[in-house]
């Protein structure tokens, strides 16, 4: 399989108002005559990142990267001690992206999410399947309530020094109640002791559930206290409401996407996120493609994941419409 690409920079980047006060950054790489790629990056919160850049031959595919609603060089950030998130929604992102497409004058585009930026790619594309040409998701979510009750409370069986811990996090009476609630409600306090110890002590529990190996590192960003309080605040704020989504929407739906074939990538050993979910998908969607890597969890990090990923893109790169 082949490795990531080399590092490239953008060739062109900016910032874009998308109304409700937001402004999104947005970068553009490799060939601008290339086949147009999105890149839909996780969280939510979790921002573009340069290493997204390289799952794509930069001589085919003119990739877009952008940082959503309160993430990254994106303004107002999630951190900010007055934000507001009534206008950081699902529906929000979705409007974005599209404002995005008609910005850089692109028709259609293929899209690449991991997880929830896979949610995001297949509510956009069941939204728009008009505009897609072909999708690669990985470590995938549907954002659904079993997902995140078995995330938040179910995988603790598997981590449960870690997860005495987590759950330790919020006051003792909020223990047995939806620790999203408790924790969302700790993060947008405006104390920043409480704030940032909430955003410490939810980043600790991803960072535990996501380290299937011994020798895996955290992501450095998780290093920096706005970071971490900008994306918990965002995940909690997303994952209270479900993403807004109604429950199996995202499955049961996934016929809108008969005619876009898509690349499915899942780490045997997401514990996180089980494996059912892609498979669910692959069920109804005929058009798509079940990609298991043994060795590796939800971290694109993890062993054949970026090799699947890039290998994906490699056999779209020259794919024409219709």
């Amino acid at each position: 399989m082949a490795g990531l690409y080399p590092e490239i920079e953008p060739y062109d980047a900016g910032m874009l108002d998308v109304g409700d006060g937001h402004i999104i950054y947005w970068e553009t790489c490799g060939n601008p005559e290339g086949k147009p790629a999105l890149v839909l990056h996780g969280g939510p919160g979790s921002g573009c990142t340069p290493g997204a850049r390289r799952y794509f031959d930069p001589e085919a595919y003119r990739i877009v990267l952008f940082d959503q609603r309160g993430s990254g060089r994106s303004t107002p950030h999630a951190s900010s001690p007055d934000i507001d998130l009534a206008t950081n929604t699902t529906a929000h992102l979705l409007a974005d992206i599209e404002r995005l497409r008609v910005h850089l004058g692109i028709r259609r585009w293929l899209v690449l999410g991991g997880s929830w930026g896979s949610t995001l790619a297949l509510a956009y594309a069941e939204t728009h399947p008009d505009r897609v040409t072909e999708m690669v998701l990985f470590s995938i979510a549907t954002t659904s309530a079993w997902e995140i009750d078995w995330i938040t409370r179910g995988v603790g069986a598997f981590f449960p020094e870690a997860w005495v811990r987590f759950r330790a996090g919020v006051p003792e009476t909020e223990r047995d109640d939806c620790l999203v609630n408790a924790y969302h409600r700790l993060l947008m306090d405006v104390d920043p002791a409480v704030s940032e110890k909430a955003a410490r002590d939810w980043c600790d529990w991803e960072m535990a559930i996501v380290a299937v190996h011994p020798n895996h590192k955290p992501h450095p960003r998780y290093e920096q206290a706005a970071f971490r309080l900008g994306f918990a605040r965002l995940v909690t704020h997303y994952w209270r409401h479900r993403g807004w989504l109604e429950e199996g929407i995202l499955v049961r739906d996934v016929d809108r996407l008969s005619d876009i074939p898509g690349v499915l990538i899942h780490g045997r050993l997401d514990i996180g996120g089980p494996l059912v979910t892609p498979w669910r998908l692959k069920e109804h969607w005929p058009a798509s493609e079940l990609i298991i890597v043994g060795e590796a969890g939800h971290d694109a990090r993890d062993p054949g994941m970026s090799e699947s990923i890039v290998a994906a893109t490699n056999r779209f790169a020259a794919r024409r419409e219709g």
